[in-house]
């Protein structure tokens, strides 16, 4: 009846108002869990990353899986979670600021632009990521500095302290974001392509075959999520093609952020300039796609444990 469809201030929340309730807040810590837990489960192998990128004089003569076995051989098996601490700080706002973003752009998108389908979620993806990155970037910045310290070797003694240093000798707040311009412009293509790959590739599958790779929802059997072995797959696929297509600004980045750290940081001042140097010095395969073979393995159940468990969450938290 009308006096019903036209309920008053005093009147009773709406079936599933409660659950609209911070929803924000629920989207923020179920991306949050996914990034500590995506990136928990690769430390050891982004430790080495960083290591082989900016040519670490104690492995660079060595491969990806030499160096896997040299790093617990020198500095002990904590050696591979070095600068794991500073990620942890870094990687819960980055993977909540990321995923909520996510949501919000697509949803302004989609109503504002009028743009909807796999086009959205490229560009929703990007402007995540964008989002994402500037708001964690010192954070990141520190961690890349902890991380490529040798034992016996320290030039910072934690976090704290290399905020302070890099503060006091690097130009203030200006030291903290370095490399960000490479980052930002890898970033776009590599959030943009991954959410735009896990997406398409959930709704095909949930379109072409529900049964088979779908099953109802936890928090509402009305809605179809993907079984986890598929979200795992899935996760996997988009964070390959990601990668593979960003990679090379993900190495200039690195050795931006190095900075001070590298005995050739003045041919590393702009992200033009760091391109060419690493391009002219080593070359497409031993230069700027230096560890890729590595970040293949460490990107792709990074970007499948990651998407997977903000699946799970937004089940578990009722974001569905």
């Amino acid at each position: 009846m009308a006096s019903t469809a036209a309920a008053g201030p005093g009147a009773a929340l709406p079936p599933g108002a409660a659950h609209r309730d911070f929803y924000w807040l629920r989207s923020f810590i179920a991306g949050g869990v996914a990034g500590c837990c995506a990136k928990t489960t690769t430390a050891p192998l982004d430790r080495v990353k960083i290591l082989l990128q900016a040519h670490n004089h104690h492995y660079k003569h060595l491969g990806v899986f030499s160096t896997l076995c040299a790093v617990p051989r020198k500095e002990g098996y904590l050696g591979l979670y070095k600068g794991n601490g500073a990620m942890m700080i870094r990687i819960f706002p980055y993977g909540a600021i990321q995923f909520m973003a996510f949501d919000q752009y697509k949803k302004v998108i989609k109503k504002q632009l009028g743009i909807s389908g796999h086009v959205h979620r490229l560009m929703a993806g990007s402007m995540a990521g964008i989002t994402a990155v500037i708001c964690t970037y010192p954070l990141d910045m520190v961690r890349v500095r902890l991380a490529f310290q040798v034992k016996g070797e320290h030039k910072y003694m934690g976090i704290i302290h290399a905020f302070k240093m890099i503060y006091t000798k690097e130009g203030g707040f200006r030291g903290f974001y370095r490399g960000l311009m490479p980052t930002i412009v890898g970033m776009a293509p590599y959030a943009g392509f991954s959410f735009f790959t896990f997406g398409t590739l959930k709704s095909i599958g949930l379109a072409q075959a529900p049964n088979l790779l779908g099953r109802p929802s936890l928090d509402n059997p009305d809605v179809l999520v993907l079984k986890t072995h598929v979200n795992l797959l899935c996760g996997g696929i988009a964070g390959a093609i990601a990668q593979t297509i960003s990679y090379p600004l993900d190495v200039t980045r690195r050795r931006m952020q190095l900075g001070a750290v590298l005995p050739d940081s003045e041919k590393c001042l702009t992200m033009v300039q760091t391109l060419k140097y690493v391009y002219q010095q080593h070359g497409i395969r031993r230069g700027l796609y230096r560890g890729l073979s590595l970040n293949y393995i460490r990107c792709i159940p990074s970007q499948a444990v990651a998407f997977t468990t903000y699946e799970l969450m937004k089940q578990f938290l009722h974001l569905n």
